[in-house]
């Protein structure tokens, strides 16, 4: 495995190429036909659109593409936690000044969640501070 931070950080995907990430990192490694095949499921998308966007990400550092094969396999360069984790501070930063106490107050109060989740805030929360400590 290698290192995330020894390699220069890739950009913030937009939201087009955190959708094609999502297909990627729930389907692993696949082709330009399978990733638009999955979003145009949901959704109208062109093969062509998705195919340069892929392009455009490995360049980027988004994914890697493999080209050993006939059809290249694209797959996600980076987990989806360390991308959700990275985003999620960004968020943190630019709109709640740092303050992740107004985060969780916006996230909370942007929609109702289930007893199941707040009492996985409530564990993760828990062992936070324990591990503050």
């Amino acid at each position: 495995m290698f290192s995330y931070m020894a390699r220069r950080q890739p950009p913030r995907p937009t939201d087009a190429e955190l959708e094609i990430l999502t297909v990627l990192w729930s389907r692993g490694p696949s082709t330009v036909r399978e990733v638009h095949e999955t979003i145009a499921r949901r959704k109208p998308a062109q093969y062509s659109t998705v195919l340069k966007f892929l392009q455009i990400m490995a360049e980027k550092g988004l994914v890697r593409r493999d080209e050993k094969q006939r059809a290249h396999v694209y797959e996600a360069a980076l987990p989806r936690e360390w991308t959700q984790q990275q985003l999620a501070g960004d968020l943190l930063e630019r709109a709640f000044g740092g303050s992740a106490s107004r985060l969780l107050m916006g996230v909370l109060s942007a929609r109702k969640a289930s007893r199941k989740e707040l009492a996985e805030l409530r564990r993760v929360l828990d062992d936070y501070e324990k591990g503050a400590r």
